[in-house]
């Protein structure tokens, strides 16, 4: 048996924030294979059946974020499940928006829902880390996590939250591996045109020269072509203007 846990804080007004995104995998885990009886248990929301061949538990701890621990060391030991078979979903800041990775064990990262995992199980579980991006300054980190995905997000979030629902039996077969790359397959195929539609650019790269492939900067052209042409027009307009004034008749 697979103990699948979601990372989120309870409640209505938390639904929607980033750092609720493991949340957001399970329930779209359980809908895809009928899982609907939620029950209270282990100090969280947990339902059991089947995924594939695996038979799991998902659970949503909730006892708020910081003290998922308790949730999660509270259920694995009651259901003899040792912690390499504890899979645990999460939002990564250190991520860009719908990147994943998966990893066992390692260090926390600051973040608190896998400080107390960590407290209450021990450090050698699996981690789905699922990109939700960074505000870009470390004391707003806290303000972007707890808000809302924006509304171009979700053309991201919806379909790698398909992806990962649809190569979860991968990942229960302990194939992290073909897991990922199922993930990214399943992302291809719903989104062939992301790189014209979803695609952002990074502002500090957008103003980057050119390199070259040994990576030197191109030197970039001081005016663009037909700026240059314009002005070698205008000087020798100027230039025939000056000889006709020089051949004509002169004022007295």
């Amino acid at each position: 048996m697979k103990l699948l846990v979601g990372l989120g804080n309870p409640g209505g007004e938390y639904a929607g924030h980033r750092h609720n995104v493991g949340f957001m995998a399970l329930d779209r885990l359980a809908d895809a294979h009928n899982l609907t009886n939620w029950r209270r248990r282990f100090q969280g929301l947990a339902i059991d059946g089947r995924v594939g061949n695996e038979r799991v538990l998902l659970l949503k701890p909730q006892t708020y974020m910081n003290d998922s621990g308790r949730s999660v060391g509270e259920a694995a030991r009651f259901l003899k499940i040792a912690p390499q078979d504890v899979i645990v979903f999460y939002d990564e800041i250190d991520l860009a928006p719908g990147k994943l990775k998966v990893k066992t064990g390692g260090g926390n990262a600051g973040h608190n829902g896998l400080r107390s995992i960590t407290a209450h199980l021990d450090n050698d579980y699996v981690r789905v880390r699922i990109g939700v991006g960074h505000p870009g300054r470390k004391d707003q980190v806290a303000n972007y996590v707890l808000n809302n995905f924006s509304k171009a997000d979700h053309e991201w979030l919806d379909p790698l939250l398909n992806a990962i629902t649809s190569a979860t039996p991968q990942l229960l077969a302990d194939d992290a591996a073909r897991f990922s790359g199922d993930v990214a397959r399943t992302i291809d195929a719903q989104m062939p045109d992301k790189k014209s539609k979803g695609a952002t650019v990074n502002p500090a790269q957008a103003t980057r020269p050119a390199t070259r492939t040994t990576g030197k900067p191109v030197r970039q052209a001081r005016h663009p072509a037909g700026e240059r042409t314009g002005k070698r027009q205008s000087a020798l307009a100027d230039n025939l203007k000056k000889w006709l004034e020089g051949r004509g008749p002169k004022d007295k």
